[in-house]
């Protein structure tokens, strides 16, 4: 038996049980920087918050510090704590505007796969216990084609693709989705990829952004898309950034803030929803760390 199969035996034995609660892990990407992917992660977050749900971001943009800046917070602690120094779950996360936690992911994710069989089980049981804590898991990954950003897609079931006009945006969009279906562990029956249109001037402009991307992905990759919502161009964005403080709290009223709690309903309540096999971060840590030992 090598490490990763003895590894997934433990967890099915030990922790991913039917009757464990188990949350909904969202991915949020894109295929290039710029085009408004930590902005949806943390407006999606609030708005989904509104709607009565419990919700964390795990910031897994390495190197960047997205969340905490626009949430104008500074984690005490990080993943990182929670493997090395004995922290809990509930001690790494940190609670900003709106009730909404977030967990700085720092090295941790990445150091995992050194961990031995023992303490990573350790590990991914106290990593479950934001089952217990959240409906929802919104995972704001770095943007590209990176292995690291791939893994946290193929391991979320669940995919939010952030796209705008720019021709790079488009192109961008389409290089990660093509990395996606080429990767190893990607399986189209069993994730759901689901395109946002950012920056559009109306409903119709996002319609027909979708379309021509879904386009090019059905007929090259025969990978399903749907098209989540659009937000539209507004200036009350660029000013709540500046504030840091998250449109839909700073500005409920604006067009941009509409449209992100539009887009939470379509989550919570929309036929797709339906069809959604929530996976739990049990399993989503695991799918990560199995992956690196293959």
């Amino acid at each position: 038996m090598d490490q990763a199969e003895g590894l997934r035996n433990k967890i099915k034995q030990n922790i991913i049980k039917p009757q464990r609660p188990v949350a909904r892990v969202i991915a949020v990407t894109s295929g290039k920087g710029g085009v408004g992917k930590s902005n949806t992660s943390i407006n999606l977050a609030i708005s989904l918050k509104k709607l009565g749900q419990r919700v964390i971001i795990l910031d897994a943009d390495f190197g960047l510090a997205n969340i905490e800046i626009m949430f104008g917070t500074v984690p005490k602690y990080n993943l990182s704590d929670l493997i090395y120094k004995g922290k809990t779950m509930r001690d790494i996360i940190t609670w900003g505007p709106g009730d909404v936690g977030f967990i700085s992911g720092g090295s941790g994710i990445a150091c995992m796969a050194n961990l031995s069989h023992d303490y990573l089980n350790y590990i991914i049981h106290n990593l479950a216990e934001l089952d217990n804590i959240a409906d929802f898991v919104i995972v704001d990954t770095g943007a590209g084609i990176s292995e690291s950003v791939l893994e946290f897609l193929v391991a979320s079931g669940e995919v939010i693709l952030v796209t705008t006009q720019e021709p790079t945006s488009i192109t961008d969009s389409y290089s990660l989705l093509k990395s996606l279906c080429a990767h190893r562990g990607f399986s189209k029956e069993a994730t759901q990829v689901k395109v946002l249109t950012n920056r559009v001037d109306s409903e119709e402009e996002g319609a027909s952004l979708f379309r021509k991307l879904d386009s090019v992905v059905s007929g090259y990759l025969a990978l399903p898309l749907s098209h989540l919502g659009s937000i539209p161009q507004d200036d009350k964005i660029s000013k709540a950034v500046l504030g840091q403080m998250p449109v839909c709290l700073q500005n409920p009223g604006a067009k941009s803030a509409i449209a992100f709690e539009n887009i939470a309903n379509v989550l919570l309540y929309g036929e797709d929803a339906k069809k959604v096999k929530k996976r739990g971060m049990a399993a989503f840590f695991t799918s990560i760390v199995t992956k690196k030992w293959n």
